[in-house]
């Protein structure tokens, strides 16, 4: 496989923002991961701490907790730029619908200030009404990221509704780590149709800045090796995330060349053999 370039990939989901959420807890914490996703080659990065959307109805809770993020952030960035001074370290959320429309008026609330907000459903199940929910927020003027579609207990029975979210202008971020079979093998089995289907427009690592996690992205690679001419690759870890970042909507994916079931659970089976085989002798 031709790979693209590691030393220019975006990332655009992780909890690096210290002590607000499930992720990084300290600053020192914070930058150690940075430092961990530099050596994966990400070298620009919209860090994404969870929110709730019911939280932007309230205005005075809201402020109280962008402006506790915001403190964090600004300190890890100070810490960031000191430490890893080639490294970009910008700000979004991860926005739990919780309530069927969100105010998102805040720049604060979406990646990196631009119109793209991430969102994801609660509970990994998909309530009703979702279409109706995305369609909302685009008439809003937003851009909707979907975090994890493959990650959703009720999406790989039923694919379908993927496109009903793309019909209505929402994008999809795929787990690095659905690719390596983190979550499982129906996540896996649903990431990797979403790419052979063409239909993701990002790939993402989700980390969350603690020791003993993994990133994912040489693994995920890994996965898709021989069946990627770099391709898809480079528009989705690279392109896509960077035209974010500068407020422009997605290019279209390439497809990832198809292969049999059985031959990929195989091929996976022998990858995950290996992983474990090293990490024994590390």
């Amino acid at each position: 496989m031709t790979q693209p370039d590691t030393t220019s990939l975006v990332d655009l989901h992780s909890h690096l923002v210290p002590g607000v959420d499930d992720g990084a807890r300290t600053v020192r914490e914070a930058v150690e991961s940075v430092k961990r996703m530099a050596g994966e080659g990400i070298h620009r990065m919209v860090t994404t701490p969870h929110i709730r959307a019911s939280l932007t109805l309230e205005p005075a809770a809201l402020e109280e907790r962008l402006s506790d993020v915001s403190r964090a952030f600004d300190e890890a960035k100070a810490a960031i730029r000191e430490a890893l001074p080639a490294v970009e370290y910008l700000r979004g959320h991860e926005i739990m619908i919780d309530v069927p429309e969100p105010e998102l008026d805040d720049p604060r609330l979406r990646m990196a200030g631009t119109s793209f907000v991430l969102i994801e459903w609660p509970r990994l199940q998909v309530p009703p009404g979702t279409t109706r929910v995305l369609e909302w927020i685009v008439d809003q003027g937003y851009r909707p990221i979907i975090a994890h579609p493959e990650r959703y207990a009720d999406v790989p029975d039923n694919p379908g509704i993927l496109s009903r979210w793309k019909s209505v202008g929402a994008l999809l971020q795929v787990n690095y780590g659905s690719l390596s079979g983190r979550y499982g093998t129906a996540a896996e089995e649903l990431s990797f149709r979403i790419l052979e289907w063409g239909m993701a427009d990002y790939l993402s690592s989700d980390f969350h800045g603690r020791s003993g996690l993994r990133i994912y992205r040489q693994e995920a690679w890994d996965a898709l090796a021989e069946r990627d001419n770099g391709a898809v690759l480079d528009t989705l870890c690279r392109i896509n995330p960077s035209r974010l970042i500068d407020g422009l909507d997605p290019l279209p994916a390439p497809p990832l060349a198809s292969e049999p079931r059985l031959l990929r659970k195989l091929r996976g089976m022998i990858r995950r053999r290996g992983e474990r085989v090293r990490g024994g002798s590390s």
